[in-house]
């Protein structure tokens, strides 16, 4: 019975149905006249989502940047100088804890009497550093590597050598300081 009153309501009305689109902006006007009614005040929704595209394409930009950093990194110096010559990280790494040991005792040994001497070293030190680092940038480069590895074990002996040659002249000269010291009376 129920389907009867439908049909008979569709086809008195048959003809007279509105079909067309609702103008632009017909549901945000309607909500708003609603929402005056009840005394709420509505925020237009495209305003209020401005953040959602924004937030979407500054994630694809840091997404974008992570991967070329990822894939434009290059391997340092010394990763370098390890795929042309393994040995050298070897080498280096006993030559360096070997130097290490040296430079605290000579700071250790750090007094008036030794203060010049000890900032000499120093800085003859970190010239020789440079220079095995001039070293590894021409082994990088290409040069030859027989030649430039000898260079750099030779800068490293060097380093050690003169290490031994300022710990020793310390040395000496707190030696004679305490024999003048033992010498002098009062």
């Amino acid at each position: 019975m129920e389907k009867d009153n439908l049909e008979e309501l569709f086809g008195r009305l048959q003809g007279k149905l509105d079909l067309e689109e609702p103008q632009m902006g017909h549901q945000d006007r309607f909500l708003e006249k609603l929402n005056q009614s009840k005394g709420v005040t509505h925020l237009n929704s495209k305003k209020s989502n401005w953040w959602k595209p924004l937030s979407i394409a500054a994630s694809i930009a840091f997404l974008c940047l992570l991967g070329i950093q990822v894939i434009n990194t290059k391997p340092s110096i010394k990763e370098q100088v390890v795929e042309i010559a393994p040995e050298v990280s070897q080498t280096e790494f006993y030559f360096v804890n070997l130097i290490e040991e040296q430079v605290q005792q000579l700071r250790n040994e750090k007094s008036p009497e030794t203060a010049q001497l000890v900032d000499d070293t120093l800085v003859q030190l970190e010239k020789l550093e440079t220079d095995y680092e001039t070293l590894e940038q021409e082994l990088v480069n290409g040069g030859n590597s027989k030649i430039i590895l000898n260079a750099m074990i030779t800068n490293f002996q060097t380093r050690i050598d003169l290490l031994k040659e300022v710990l020793s002249n310390i040395e000496n000269i707190k030696n004679i300081k305490s024999h003048y010291d033992e010498n002098i009376t009062i």
